[in-house]
C-alpha cells in the first residue's frame, strides 16, 4: 500500500527529524563499508548537525511525509564542483518508508525546484557499491558520467562514489 505522499520545505524545527532519517539510512547504506568508530562517529554527526544546517537558511531541504510521517529528505542547490550545474547534496530515506513511493515523489519535487531555479542539469554522488541506490538513479533517469572518487574517513578502507548526472526536465519526472 502506497500511502498519502506530501512534500514541503523543511522547517527550523525539523532538525532532529531530518537527523534521524538520516542516521538510519546512513548507518544501512555506508556503515558497513566504515569501521565500527568511524560509522558510529558518522551516524552521531547526521543525527546531530541539521538543527545547524536549517539555522543558516541556505539550500533549505525538501522533506517528504507519507501518510503525514516524514520518511525522506533531499538538500539540493548550486553545485560545489561543477559550475552551473545543480547538485543533490543529500538524498536519504528511512528504510521503513523504501519502496513506497516516497523517494520518487521527492525526487520529482527537487527536480521541479531546480526547474523552477533555472538549471538544466543536475548530478549527484552516490556509493559505487550501493546497487540499490544505483537502481534508484538509474530508474529514475540519472547516468554515470564516469568521474569517481573515494572518500577517506581517516580510519580504514575509502569509500568508493560513482558521479551521476541527467537533465533536469527529463521525461517522465
Amino acid at each position: 500500500m502506497r500511502g498519502v505522499i506530501a512534500i514541503r520545505e523543511a522547517g527550523p524545527g525539523d532538525g532532529d527529524v531530518l537527523g534521524e532519517i538520516h542516521a538510519i539510512s546512513w548507518g544501512i547504506s555506508h556503515g558497513p563499508l566504515c569501521t565500527p568508530k568511524v560509522a558510529a562517529a558518522g551516524i552521531e554527526e547526521r543525527r546531530t548537525k541539521w538543527a545547524a544546517i536549517l539555522a543558516e537558511g541556505e539550500d533549505t531541504p525538501l522533506l517528504a511525509l507519507l501518510d503525514d510521517r516524514p520518511g525522506a529528505f533531499a538538500r539540493f542547490g548550486a553545485s560545489s564542483s561543477r559550475p552551473g550545474l545543480a547538485e543533490i547534496h543529500t538524498f536519504f530515506a528511512h528504510p521503513e518508508v523504501w519502496g513506497r513511493g516516497l523517494a520518487a515523489a521527492l525526487l520529482a519535487a527537487t527536480l521541479d525546484r531546480l526547474r523552477e531555479a533555472g538549471y538544466d542539469r543536475v548530478h549527484l554522488w552516490t556509493l559505487r557499491d550501493s546497487a540499490q541506490a544505483r537502481r534508484f538513479y538509474a530508474k529514475n533517469g540519472f547516468g554515470e558520467t564516469g568521474r569517481r572518487h573515494d572518500h577517506d574517513f581517516g580510519e580504514g578502507p575509502p569509500v568508493a562514489l560513482v558521479e551521476l548526472e541527467r537533465t533536469v526536465s527529463a521525461p517522465g519526472l
